[in-house]
């Protein structure tokens, strides 16, 4: 009924986050010069930045409320006029979309989330790996 607004919330959250974190990372390899006034941008460290990996779940979870929303409107749960939602014009469907809300609705977001874990460490293992590879710098 409505449980794809559970992710969705999610979605809406972890984008701003992940804008933010991204304009933080962006300040901190940005200087102004001093002598041409101009921004200098440092090299960043080769590891991926944690915004993109941010972006990661935040896809996720916009790719999963979307393909919800459009099955929900494809079996008339969602209509273009409010209120929308069917169950809400009638108060007991309206406790029974709270209730699939609170299962599946966070169960479906708690799960993308784990997958976007397992990704993230994963990604960082690989990282620590290239980087246990990588040749030390020879000092003369």
């Amino acid at each position: 009924m409505a449980c794809f607004l559970v992710p969705t919330a999610e979605a809406i959250v972890t984008t701003v986050i992940a804008k933010s974190v991204k304009a933080e990372e962006k300040k901190d390899y940005t200087q102004v010069s001093a002598e041409t006034g101009t921004e200098e941008v440092h090299e960043a460290p080769k590891k991926m930045s944690f915004a993109k990996k941010l972006r990661w779940l935040s896809n996720m979870l916009w790719g999963g409320a979307v393909l919800l929303c459009f099955e929900h409107l494809w079996h008339g749960e969602v209509v273009p006029f409010p209120p929308f939602l069917t169950a809400a014009s009638d108060p007991a469907e309206t406790a029974t979309m709270l209730h699939e809300m609170s299962t599946v609705g966070v169960c479906m977001a708690l799960l993308i989330t784990a997958v976007w874990v397992g990704m993230v460490i994963v990604t960082n293992i690989i990282e620590k790996r290239a980087d246990d590879k990588a040749p030390a710098s020879q000092e003369v």
